[in-house]
């Protein structure tokens, strides 16, 4: 995973730099957002590469707490 760009409700993104390879069935290290409690994400944009062709395309699920 290289990235993700978090935007918020009132438009504004947040680009996190995570440049981690995560094996299958593995998790990224945890990922604090700036101004938590303030404000509302309106959607994450994931920039990521799949490694080995013949296991197609990865899995990305997102868990957040408030």
């Amino acid at each position: 995973m290289q990235r993700m760009i978090v935007t918020y409700d009132n438009g504004a993104p947040d680009r996190i730099e995570v440049r981690q390879n995560i094996p299958k069935g593995g998790e990224s290290r945890v990922i604090d957002l700036k101004g938590v409690g303030r404000r509302s994400i309106r959607k994450i944009d994931f920039w990521y590469d799949t490694k080995g062709w013949l296991n197609g395309k990865a899995d990305v699920t997102l868990f957040g707490m408030k």
